[in-house]
């Protein structure tokens, strides 16, 4: 059984940091895809000719990085990677899931044209009776549900919204592609999946979801008012600025 160093262009590596980086690579690469079960730290000490304590550390440094998840008694798999979103943006989700490496498709669960309620007076700074375009659509990666979309658009703003098709294309993205905006706003939370939303993301009820709210205005009025429900585990925000 080997535990020593390696020199490899000019530098010595340990074995740990080797087995960290081949595992690594592996998992980059796509070989070892997301939910893909690792072979045993019994398998993998075999493989590198060291002693399982060895496997261990290294496959718990992998863990900690957000690379590997251990479950007890099932054993160590590949973690989907993590989704980001930037908050000074709006992104469209189709792009973020298909940056993943993942197959993106979305349901449309709901559409109704209503007159604006307290609710959408409120979000959309409308009028009572003003027309609103209401739309539930979940967004999926590959298999898994990736998040929830809740969304009003405000049709005296966008009218052509209400005879847009949406089987091919998610509002969000048809709002991306057909009307400009100038100002957006994001409000966001962390909230508890109630029995709805954790049924819709297929998670269990109380788990941890990122919830962004956004708004978005043109020159005249505000064209929509959306909710996007993660969950937690899957995604982080990242907003890049420089001093005022």
């Amino acid at each position: 059984m080997r535990e020593n160093t390696e020199i490899r262009d000019g530098t010595r590596r340990s074995l740990h940091d080797r087995i960290v980086s081949d595992i690594r690579d592996r998992i980059l690469s796509g070989e070892w895809a997301p939910g893909h079960r690792i072979p045993s730290e019994m398998a993998l000490a075999s493989e590198y000719d060291c002693s399982r304590m060895t496997i261990n550390k290294a496959v718990t440094q992998l863990a900690r990085t957000g690379y590997l998840e251990r479950r007890r008694r099932a054993g160590t798999f590949v973690l989907r990677p993590q989704a980001s979103t930037a908050l000074l943006e709006i992104p469209d989700i189709r792009t973020e899931i298909i940056a993943l490496g993942e197959p993106y498709r979305f349901e449309l669960i709901d559409r109704r044209a209503i007159d604006a309620s307290v609710a959408g007076e409120r979000r959309l700074e409308l009028k009572p009776g003003d027309p609103v375009l209401q739309l539930t659509c979940l967004h999926h990666a590959g298999e898994t549900p990736f998040c929830l979309e809740e969304r009003l658009i405000n049709l005296s703003a966008v009218p052509d919204a209400r005879h847009a098709d949406f089987s091919a294309i998610s509002p969000g993205g048809w709002l991306l592609q057909q009307v400009p905006w100038q100002e957006a706003e994001h409000v966001i939370t962390a909230v508890g999946a109630d029995a709805r939303l954790a049924r819709m993301l297929a998670i269990p009820e109380g788990a941890p979801c990122l919830s962004i709210e956004r708004r978005t205005w043109n020159s005249s009025s505000i064209v929509t008012w959306v909710r996007i429900a993660y969950p937690a585990a899957n995604h982080s925000l990242i907003a890049r600025f420089t001093p005022s």
